[in-house]
């Protein structure tokens, strides 16, 4: 009998560890699929230089002639909408799929075309594959045989939302109205 009151008791001990545990290992693993490192202009950054901040991340390639600049543009328009503490209070983050042509220097000045709280970055291929890959989405370099640009970047087209504390909240796709998106955007603010 004393083995059945041990073993219960240890059964009810190792799941009430588990019921308190299990928040937080969660949270570490959003945590470790959201998280990146990536070069500016300005130097190293990382998803937790973002906290206290809205944070929208968008992956694309600044010769994208034209989802990019569509995903982009509705977001800044979607801005338009919040107070000058509410926009300090959010960072943009356009991160290049297309290190090979998209400089640090054409990176920032790309991002800040479209709102001054943009942020233009990338990294390594072998990084970005890492990224992306964890954050779920896809990009793939397709030669274009005559044409000047000598390749495209296919890729999937989506806003990652972060809320101040860094929490994942949802993406949104590139058909999205600006309406839709700032009515994501007061949600997190």
């Amino acid at each position: 009998m004393k083995t059945f009151l041990k073993l219960t008791l240890s059964f009810l001990v190792a799941a009430l560890l588990i019921v308190i545990i299990s928040p937080y290992v969660d949270k570490y693993k959003e945590h470790k699929k959201y998280d990146f490192t990536l070069d500016t202009i300005n130097g190293k950054i990382s998803k937790d230089d973002f906290k206290g901040k809205v944070l929208a991340i968008y992956f694309g390639y600044t010769s994208c002639p034209d989802v990019c600049p569509t995903s982009l543009s509705s977001l800044a328009f979607a801005l338009k909408s919040f107070d000058k503490k509410e926009i300090a209070d959010f960072r943009g983050l356009f991160i290049s799929v297309d290190p090979n042509r998209d400089s640090l220097e054409n990176l920032e000045e790309y991002a800040k075309y479209f709102h001054p709280n943009f942020i233009g970055a990338t990294s390594t291929k072998e990084n970005i594959d890492d990224i992306t890959k964890r954050y779920g989405t896809f990009y793939k370099k397709v030669e274009l045989e005559g044409s000047a640009m000598n390749y495209s970047v296919s890729h999937t087209s989506f806003i990652y939302i972060f809320d101040k504390k860094g929490d994942f909240v949802t993406k949104i796709d590139h058909f999205s109205a600006p309406k839709k998106i700032q009515e994501t955007l007061e949600k997190v603010f």
